[in-house]
């Protein structure tokens, strides 16, 4: 099993739902509203000085999903880089 984190732009949010919607998973923790600064699209705050959130997802799926999944996202940073979007993928050793 492997854990699939997502933070990307609020504004690619559309996309990124797409990007997962394609891959047969269809159990997901999504976050939204998220802070954070990225080395390419800078810092958002949610304010009038840094504008603009974050949104994160948490998927826990197979190997051969998440391998597909990250093939999408990886699309998805070459189209809208300096939007913000970054995917890490995660060893899970347990699952309830």
């Amino acid at each position: 099993m492997k854990m699939i984190m997502i933070t990307y732009n609020e504004a690619m949010d559309d996309e990124v739902m797409d990007a997962i919607a394609s891959v047969p998973i269809k159990n997901y923790t999504k976050t939204t509203g998220a802070f954070g600064r990225g080395e390419t699209s800078g810092t958002h705050m949610g304010n009038d000085i840094w504008p603009g959130l974050n949104n994160m997802i948490y998927i826990a799926c197979d190997e051969k999903e998440s391998k597909e999944l990250l093939v999408k996202i990886i699309a998805l940073r070459k189209d809208f880089g300096k939007e913000g979007i970054k995917a890490f993928l995660l060893p899970l050793e347990d699952l309830t």
